[in-house]
């Protein structure tokens, strides 16, 4: 059959385009007329812009850098502090860039991309910008004392760029040269070694892929006495083939399994293997955590230490190097455990990383491996905004910013349960709301792909959009995610992929059956690989759900390899191209499974035009097809915000305003009225 929709294909053609403004203006009219709607949005805008969020920070040398958006600066302040005056409750922030006034003074639509800032002397950084946040970027050089952009410079087009520092004068580059240079999913397929002050051109290749990759890269580690140059090729989304770099161009093979995840860090090798490795005489178990010495590991030597071991209930969901420890963050049954790893000549002494609580869920934000054991952790959880702790390993730990409360907390509880899936395994979800309330709107979210947790959050949006109305909001840890580690995902790769949804469609009837909902006020939303699996349910079990958000999502599982970044997946989901693959693939891709007649529930989809990683395509045309056969379905089109969905606080507020409007209608029949910030309890913690 052919695809009578490919014409919403052409991301910018005028026939799509017009499609594009009718169906928004179609939505609008919808969903965003009103009181109620400019109530809500408000609510969430005075969320996103609040002066007494935490600042998040990334120390670096003697600084702490923080990117900051409100509702004087949309495009956000990239700036910095001292380490001590960031413990002040009103820290003296250095602005380095106002990324509004540089938008305004070059007329673009510029959205903060990152910077990469060259040590020891952090003055040069490397600056990304995208129009409109796509994740295609310019790059300019930025005198950090100075605070303008360097004169000539080391600057690049707008591309999906792989950049870093080597030393002031040179550069390793991956980035869009013209035919031959991006593999077949966008991305570099070449890395240079490029000189100030000479043509890109003419700097020389280093390091080349093959044109199926992924992509390729390089770094530089500068650590002294341990300086060293890396190469690799992701093979696909989890394989790599990597390489240290020497001086003369040579390559030594990093022999660690292609699928493993490792890191570098001084004299030691840290292997977190995703499939079952045998070294040395030993069989290590996927999800295993092991250390050796790097150098020793280069000539041979396979005497590794295991720091960690899976076992049924508990995972590794993150790691950081301080100057001297390791710190790994453990989740055994989607809560969290901290603990320092320490080498000694004994051996790795292991201890509990203190003033962690025991009951929220916490996580290394920031160490500065390469001058001390400073550390930052968050501690949240779903009804318990973020505390940011700063510490020492082995000297003192305190808290030093807390968030704000948004909502009121009051007469609600977080529960843990376990629903049964179609082949038995239990599938952890938690559910935040009254315990004692009867039936009413819930809203059930999931991911289950790319080996990602989703773990508790404190999320404000949520808080004030939904919980604060009087919904239930409940999170699943379905298969094809990292709660449980790599065999959590492989249980849900390629073939096994309904594992994830079979999951997904038993938590949702759990929840019917332990009496917190029904199908008529149960709602579900997903981005992404979470808006695909928002697909599969809206065609496979559309009986258990009143009303579906689909956000940013594949859907055409088909032609997905085909469009922008979807080559990249196909170690993920399979190769459409393989008879074999499109198989299983054909059995649960959303736009080929559409049919007429079916208990379909209202469908909102939302994408973004400068979405350059999945193509909204996808969303266009399931929105096409959906209309085609009488379905209730609208659609939402951001013009700017990337795959992220929004470029600032004011559309970010739009997006989510239109969710839980959608949702709110569905579920519990006319929208009622958003309770005002004055109106509320007034919070101790505010």
């Amino acid at each position: 059959m052919g695809d009578e929709y490919l014409w919403l294909e052409e991301v910018d053609g005028a026939d799509a385009g017009a499609w594009v403004r009718e169906r928004n203006a179609e939505t609008v009219a919808r969903l965003a007329a009103g009181g109620t709607f400019d109530d809500l949005k408000a609510e969430i805008r005075q969320v996103l812009d609040a002066d007494d969020r935490i600042p998040y920070p990334a120390r670096r040398g003697d600084h702490v850098y923080n990117f900051w958006r409100d509702a004087t600066h949309p495009r956000g302040l990239w700036r910095r502090t001292t380490v001590d005056d960031y413990r002040r409750p009103e820290p003296r922030w250095e602005v380095l860039l106002d990324i509004d006034a540089l938008a305004a003074a070059e007329d673009e639509n510029w959205v903060w991309g990152g910077a990469t800032v060259l040590r020891p002397d952090f003055r040069r950084g490397l600056v990304k910008l995208s129009r409109g946040g796509a994740d295609a970027t310019v790059v300019r050089e930025f005198d950090l004392v100075d605070r303008t952009f360097v004169a000539d410079g080391f600057t690049l087009a707008e591309a999906k760029t792989n950049v870093g520092w080597i030393d002031a004068d040179h550069i390793y580059v991956g980035t869009d040269l013209g035919p031959g240079s991006l593999t077949a999913s966008g991305y570099p397929r070449t890395v240079r070694r490029w000189r100030r002050g000479t043509p890109l051109a003419q700097a020389p290749t280093v390091f080349e892929g093959h044109v199926d990759d992924v992509a390729v890269y390089a770094s530089h580690d500068p650590t002294p006495g341990f300086v060293r140059d890396f190469v690799s090729r992701r093979l696909d989304f989890f394989r790599g083939e990597s390489h240290l770099l020497g001086p003369d161009g040579t390559l030594r093979r990093i022999d660690v399994p292609d699928d493993a995840d490792w890191d570098v860090h001084r004299q030691w090798l840290l292997v977190r293997v995703r499939s079952d490795w045998t070294v040395g005489g030993v069989t290590h178990p996927a999800g295993a955590v092991l250390v050796t010495g790097f150098d020793d590991f280069l000539a041979g030597g396979r005497d590794l230490t295991v720091l960690f071991e899976p076992d049924a209930h508990t995972s590794v969901s993150e790691y950081a190097w301080t100057r001297n420890h390791l710190l790994l963050v453990l989740l055994r049954d989607v809560r969290t455990e901290l603990v320092v790893l320490t080498p000694g000549p004994d051996g790795w002494a292991r201890e509990p990383l203190p003033g962690v609580p025991a009951m929220d869920h916490s996580g290394i934000l920031d160490t500065e491996p390469d001058l001390d054991d400073y550390y930052a952790t968050t501690s949240e959880g779903f009804l318990q905004p973020d505390t940011l702790r700063l510490g020492v390993i082995g000297g003192d730990v305190e808290p030093v910013k807390r968030e704000p409360a948004y909502f009121d907390p009051h007469g609600l509880t977080v529960r843990q349960f376990f629903a049964t899936s179609a082949d038995g395994t239990q599938v952890p979800y938690f559910v935040v709301g009254d315990a004692g309330a009867s039936v009413g709107p819930t809203l059930l979210t999931g991911y289950g792909g790319f080996e990602v947790s989703r773990t508790p959050a404190y999320d404000a949006v949520v808080g004030r959009g939904w919980l604060a109305r009087g919904g239930t909001y409940v999170v699943a840890n379905i298969r094809g995610g990292g709660e449980y580690g790599p065999q959590w995902h492989h249980a849900a790769l390629r073939e096994r992929r309904p594992r994830a949804y079979e999951d997904f469609a038993a938590v949702a009837t759990d929840l019917v059956a332990r009496g917190i909902t029904e199908p008529s006020r149960l709602g579900i939303r997903g981005g992404s690989n979470g808006g695909l699996l928002m697909g599969v349910m809206l065609t496979r079990y559309p009986e258990l759900f009143g009303a579906i958000v689909v956000q940013v999502p594949l859907l055409d599982m088909r032609r997905y390899h085909l469009l922008l970044a979807g080559a990249s997946w196909v170690a993920e989901y399979g190769d459409p191209e393989n008879p074999d693959d499109w198989a299983f693939l054909r059995e649960y891709s959303p736009y080929q499974n559409v049919r007429a007649g079916q208990p379909y529930p209202p469908v909102l989809l939302t994408t973004s035009t400068r979405d350059d990683r999945v193509h909204p395509g996808h969303a266009r045309k399931m929105a096409a097809r959906l209309a085609e056969f009488g379905y209730d379905v609208s659609y939402y089109e951001n013009i700017e915000g990337g795959h992220g969905g929004a470029a600032d606080n004011e559309q970010a507020a739009f997006m989510s305003a239109l969710t839980y409007e959608f949702l709110w209608r569905k579920l519990s029949g006319p929208a009622e009225a958003v309770p005002q910030q004055s109106e509320r309890a007034t919070l101790d913690a505010r």
